[in-house]
């Protein structure tokens, strides 16, 4: 690590400009955090709008912690969470080696992109009955909805970054007899990192949106069976509270990517 006694004058103004532009960036998140759970209690205390049916920020918390004091907070987060990592996981590679194997053969790629496409388009949720009688009513009939949402978009997104790398570049290592998988190896996949980081990015978002969508459709415990549970009993502090934890898991989650991803781009 360099000394700061090494930087020119301008270079640490520069830094400092950078640091100071990354303390505001977050301060007004907080801020705007803030403002609008602040908006949405006094709207709330206020009857501006009927908290029966927009519940508040203190109806939530007051919900959070009845489920803690249940002892059932952690346990419909810990299901949910399990779901959705396991079917991220398992759509993230899968996904890349199909888009490696399509890489590897144009001709497969040619005969099979315009499947993908149509698979892509295919609204999921109209596939939960043949799921639950494929599969069953467990949390593999969930994993498997949070795979079939996210896949196809980890394959596509992936393909189309190992296929953006510079042809020059790719010339170059035929010309220097590289079999395709040095050339995979060597080049396509480091070069491809951005891309696997923006894949990565959308299929966080998507698991969720997939194991929600299966929690739905079988599950009896979770976070989206809460939502259904509270939605059909009028509980709407309990669809809110799932909600909003919802958002906070999932916001973890891609920070917890955009770390990775600040790991690997160096």
């Amino acid at each position: 690590m360099k000394n700061k006694n090494s930087y020119s004058r301008e270079h640490l103004a520069y830094l400092k400009k950078q640091r100071n532009k990354k303390i505001i960036v977050i301060l007004s998140r907080a801020f705007l955090l803030i403002a609008i759970l602040g908006i949405w209690e006094i709207c709330a205390q206020c009857r501006v709008v009927d908290p029966f049916v927009t519940s508040s920020p203190s109806r939530v918390i007051k919900t959070i912690g009845s489920l803690y004091a249940d002892g059932t907070l952690f346990y419909h987060i810990g299901i949910t969470l399990m779901e959705t990592i396991a079917g991220f996981l398992l759509a993230v590679i899968v996904g890349y080696a199909i888009a490696m194997a399509l890489w590897a053969s144009d001709t497969a790629k040619k005969i099979l992109e315009p499947y993908i496409v149509v698979l892509n388009s295919l609204p999921k949720i109209a596939l939960g009955p043949l799921i639950i009688i494929w599969i069953g009513t467990g949390y593999d009939a969930i994993i498997f909805m949070t795979v079939l949402v996210s896949i196809i978009v980890c394959i596509m997104n992936t393909l189309s970054g190992f296929c953006s790398v510079d042809k020059t570049k790719l010339v170059l290592m035929k010309s220097m007899g590289a079999g395709k998988i040095t050339t995979l190896r060597k080049l396509i996949i480091p070069a491809s990192l951005p891309a696997l980081m923006n894949t990565l990015k959308v299929a966080v978002g998507l698991a969720w949106i997939g194991s929600i969508m299966g929690e739905y459709i079988v599950s009896k415990a979770g976070l989206g069976y809460l939502i259904v549970y509270g939605g059909q009993v009028f509980k709407l502090d309990l669809v809110m509270t799932a909600t909003f934890i919802l958002c906070l898991l999932a916001g973890g989650m891609y920070g917890i990517i955009a770390l990775i991803e600040k790991k690997v781009t160096k």
